[in-house]
């Protein structure tokens, strides 16, 4: 599979290879006639091509030769134009029209940085990781002024407007470390809206991906305590119709581990709804929605259900009264202490 790289590599040997060539022919024709017809101080009237002063070129032998060395070139032009724009029209279209397996981002330039979206829902800013030897389709657009995203070693560039979108592609052969930057002047920061692309070996960049959909979620209640039973974790994708697969999952207490829980078995990120149900009604149930772009770290607080705080404050005041009463006899038994010494 050619990539963009091996694309403009190609059109430029070529072109400089044909350059070459027709310099080299031509400087040694002229140097063969300059030699050929010297001025010896001698003249030979049998040579027919021998020019004479004054007399209009006419490409000799009955311009066989100027008609031969036309359409030579044009032969050579006419190829070259048609086999560069084939090539060009591959730059366009890229390969096999956006395969299924390509990765898919979608870019924003902003003053001064650039976020990128991928189809997995993963977010990052100023940071592009891609793998290695895969065709990557990036979408670019603007948030604010004109820019212009573009890596200089992968030959992509592609225009960075505000509410238009350009679609390129783009291939990094080799895993390593490049550069993206603007090429449009956008403001006082344009020389530092440059972002980190890292290339990564297939396998390091599917680690990579794992790595940044992991979700842990801990669950405590009101006094910071882990809560380790009595619930159920429900998650669902906000937009859960739009894809394919079921992007709901239910978790029961027994697969927490002192009340946490990592969860590394999602592979589409995004907005999740996120719900904990009491299984006794010891705790109200709690609704809320999470934004899972990247590794995630929530804490949720159960709070007592209505039955149980009131169990609570009962237990709580049954306590008082128990302590009040024996704050009383103790008070009575030093009062009867003070009066059996009065006696004495």
């Amino acid at each position: 599979m050619q990539t963009r790289v091996d694309v403009f590599e190609d059109i430029f040997l070529v072109f400089l290879g044909l350059g070459t060539l027709v310099g080299v022919v031509v400087i040694a024709y002229t140097l063969y006639n300059a030699y050929k017809y010297r001025d010896t101080g001698e003249v030979d009237d049998d040579d027919d091509d021998l020019p004479t002063l004054g007399e209009l070129p006419t490409g000799g032998k009955g311009g066989k030769k100027l008609f031969l060395s036309f359409g030579l070139s044009a032969i050579i032009v006419i190829s070259l134009v048609v086999w560069t724009y084939g090539m060009l029209l591959y730059v366009e279209d890229g390969p096999d029209n956006n395969p299924e397996d390509a990765i898919e981002m979608d870019i924003e330039g902003w003053a001064f940085g650039w976020d990128f979206y991928y189809d997995n829902g993963i977010e990052t800013t100023n940071d592009m990781v891609i793998p290695a030897d895969e065709p990557i389709w990036i979408e670019v657009t603007s948030t604010d002024v004109w820019h212009s995203f573009g890596i200089s070693d992968l030959r992509v560039k592609a225009d960075s407007i505000p509410g238009e979108y350009d679609d390129t592609w783009f291939i990094a052969e080799e895993p390593g470390e490049h550069v993206a930057e603007c090429f449009e002047l956008c403001g006082t920061g344009h020389s530092g809206m440059v972002a980190d692309v890292t290339v990564l070996p297939p396998e390091e960049y599917e680690q990579w991906v794992d790595d940044q959909l992991t979700l842990t979620i801990t669950l405590e209640d009101e006094n910071e305590q882990r809560v380790t039973d009595g619930f159920e974790l429900a998650l669902e994708h906000e937009e859960n119709e739009e894809f394919d697969e079921d992007l709901s999952f239910t978790y029961s207490d027994d697969e927490f581990e002192n009340g946490s829980i990592t969860i590394d078995e999602i592979e589409q990120g995004g907005p999740y709804d996120v719900t904990v149900s009491s299984i006794d009604d010891e705790f109200e149930d709690v609704e809320d929605s999470i934004d899972f772009t990247g590794p995630t770290d929530e804490t949720f607080t159960l709070e007592l259900s209505d039955g149980e705080a009131d169990d609570d404050e009962e237990n709580e005041t049954d306590d008082d009264t128990d302590d009040e009463d024996t704050d009383d006899e103790s008070a009575d038994d030093e009062e009867q202490s003070d009066d059996g010494g009065d006696d004495e």
